[in-house]
C-alpha cells in the first residue's frame, strides 16, 4: 500500500511530458468535522495516487484544503472519490483559467492542526455563522455602493500583483496577521457599512466572515469561490472585471492573468512588472518580483550577495547555508533590504476614519477627466512621473491622483516638466514630472478636476 511519493519532481515532469495528456489545475476546500484526519489522509492518498493526481493538500479535524493537478481524462473518476464523503458531495472545483501541466509534481497530503492557519480559537464563536455569499455581478454591484468597505484577505505578495479596485490590502505575511489589523482599522464602521471581503478561492473568507460577524459587524459579505470563481463567471457571462492585474496562485505558475493591467513593479529596478520568481540561491529562495532584464543581469538572484554565492563551488554553498532556517525566509516573501522597489501592499497611512472623510471606498464624487497613468516615483526628490494619454495638463490645473493604496489625493499643479524640460502645458504623449507631497504607485491614475 503506497502512502508516499516514489518519484522525484524531475522524474514526474518527464513522465508527464512523455504522456502528452492534458492536465487540469484546480482547487477546492470544505469545512467539516473529521474524526480521524490521519486515516482520512491515507484514504485520499491511495485513491488519488491511483488516478495520477498531484498537488498540495492539508487535512485537519476541521476539514480539507486542496490545490491539485488532475489528468483531464480522470476528472470524473476524481469527482467520484470526493462523492464517497458526504461533506464533499457536489463540492465546487475551482478550475484554473491558465493551465500548466507542471503546476504540481508531487502528491503531498499533510495532516495539520488547521487547514488555514488563522490563529483563532474556534470554540469562542460560531464558525457556521458566515457572511452572505455573492456571485460576480452581485459583488460588482456592492463594490459600487458608497457604503461599502472592500478588504483583501490575502498576503502582501498576493495583493501587490492584483486586487479589486479600492480594496484595503494589508501589508501582512500571513492570514492570521490580517484579522486583528482589519478589526482595529474598521472599529468605527461596524454598524452602518457593508464589509465586503475576498481571497483567492474563498476559504480564508469562510472563517474571516464568521469572525467579523462575531466582532459585531452587521453587514458582512464574501465573494463566493474567491477570485478564481469570479474570473470564471466574468468570462462566461461577459461581466466587466473589477479585479485588476494578476491573481497570485500557489503552484508552479505563481499567477493567473486576469486583466492586462500591471499594478506592481520589479523590486530591483522599479520597471512595471508582475512576475514573481524565487531567488536562485538555495540558501535564500526569497520570493520577489523580477523583470526579464534584471532576471538576466542578476541570474534569478535577489541580491549581489546571493548572486556571488551561486558562483561558489557547491560544497562552499552547502557550508554557508548550514543551519540557516531557509523556510522562514521563503515565506517572508518580498521582505528584504536588498529590494529597493518593494513598496506595495501597505495599509493607508492615515486611520480609515480620517482617510474616509468623503467616502469609505476612497472615491470622490467630483467631475474629473482622466489624463494619464503613473510611470515612476522618485523617492528622494518626491517627484512623480506620468505619461499623458488623454487631454492636456497645465500649470494651475487642479488634479486628483487616485489609486488602491494612495487613495484620493487632490492638489494644484504649480510647476510642470514635460519630456525633461519646463513647460506651461503638456499634451498627449508627453512624459511629465512634477512634485507631489505624497508617494504615488504604479497603479495610480491622474485626473484633471473640471469646474
Amino acid at each position: 500500500m503506497q502512502l508516499y511519493n516514489t518519484l522525484s519532481a524531475e522524474e514526474r515532469a518527464q513522465l508527464i511530458d512523455e504522456a502528452g495528456k492534458q492536465r487540469l489545475t484546480l482547487s477546492f476546500y470544505a469545512y467539516a468535522k473529521i474524526s480521524d484526519p490521519k486515516q482520512f489522509r491515507d484514504e485520499l492518498f491511495i485513491a488519488w495516487n491511483a488516478l495520477d493526481a498531484l498537488g498540495r493538500i492539508y487535512v485537519a479535524h476541521e476539514g480539507i484544503n486542496a490545490q491539485m493537478s488532475i489528468p483531464a481524462e480522470n476528472i470524473d473518476a476524481f469527482r467520484d472519490t470526493l462523492e464517497v464523503y458526504d461533506f464533499m458531495k457536489g463540492i465546487r472545483l475551482n478550475v484554473a483559467i491558465d493551465q500548466d501541466d507542471h503546476s504540481f509534481l508531487k502528491l503531498t497530503i499533510k495532516v495539520r492542526h488547521k487547514i488555514v492557519a488563522d490563529g483563532l480559537n474556534d470554540e469562542t464563536f460560531d464558525v457556521t455563522n458566515k457572511g452572505i455569499h455573492l456571485k460576480a455581478q452581485e459583488f460588482n454591484n456592492l463594490l459600487e455602493d458608497p457604503n461599502t468597505i472592500v478588504v483583501d484577505f490575502r498576503n502582501h505578495y498576493e495583493s501587490e500583483v492584483g486586487h479589486f479596485e479600492g480594496a484595503i490590502t494589508p501589508d501582512v505575511e500571513t492570514f492570521r496577521e490580517s484579522l486583528p489589523i482589519i478589526n482595529e482599522q474598521l472599529q468605527d464602521f461596524k454598524e452602518d457599512k457593508n464589509l465586503l471581503m475576498y481571497c483567492t478561492g474563498g476559504i480564508r473568507c469562510e472563517k474571516a466572515s464568521a469572525y467579523f460577524k462575531h466582532q459585531g459587524f452587521k453587514n458582512v459579505y464574501q465573494l463566493e469561490g474567491g477570485i478564481i470563481e469570479y474570473t470564471r463567471q466574468i468570462k462566461k457571462e461577459n461581466i466587466q472585471s473589477k479585479f485588476i492585474g494578476k491573481n497570485f496562485v500557489f503552484d508552479h505558475r505563481l499567477g493567473e492573468r486576469i486583466t492586462d493591467d500591471i499594478v506592481s513593479q520589479c523590486h530591483q529596478c522599479g520597471k512595471p512588472c508582475d512576475n514573481h520568481t524565487n531567488c536562485a540561491n538555495d540558501g535564500c529562495h526569497l520570493l520577489f518580483i523580477q523583470c526579464d532584464d534584471c532576471k538576466v543581469a542578476m541570474e534569478n538572484c535577489c541580491s549581489v550577495e546571493c548572486l556571488e554565492t551561486t558562483h561558489l563551488p557547491v560544497g562552499e554553498q552547502i557550508k554557508l547555508r548550514r543551519g540557516i532556517q531557509v523556510g522562514n525566509k521563503v515565506f517572508r516573501k518580498g521582505k528584504s533590504d536588498a529590494l529597493k522597489f518593494k513598496n506595495s501592499g501597505d495599509l493607508p497611512k492615515k486611520p480609515l476614519a480620517q482617510v474616509e472623510t468623503k467616502n469609505i471606498r476612497q472615491k470622490i464624487a467630483i467631475k474629473k477627466v482622466l489624463v494619464g497613468k503613473a510611470e515612476h516615483y522618485y523617492t528622494k526628490s518626491k517627484i512623480a512621473q506620468f505619461v499623458i494619454e488623454n487631454n492636456e495638463l497645465s500649470i494651475g490645473d487642479k488634479v486628483l491622483i487616485s489609486g488602491p493604496t494612495t487613495g484620493d489625493q487632490e492638489f494644484t499643479i504649480t510647476e510642470l516638466f514635460a519630456n525633461g524640460g519646463p513647460c506651461e502645458t503638456a499634451k498627449v504623449g508627453d512624459q511629465i514630472t512634477f512634485e507631489t507631497p505624497f508617494r504615488i504607485r504604479l497603479s495610480d491614475k491622474l485626473y484633471k478636476i473640471l469646474g
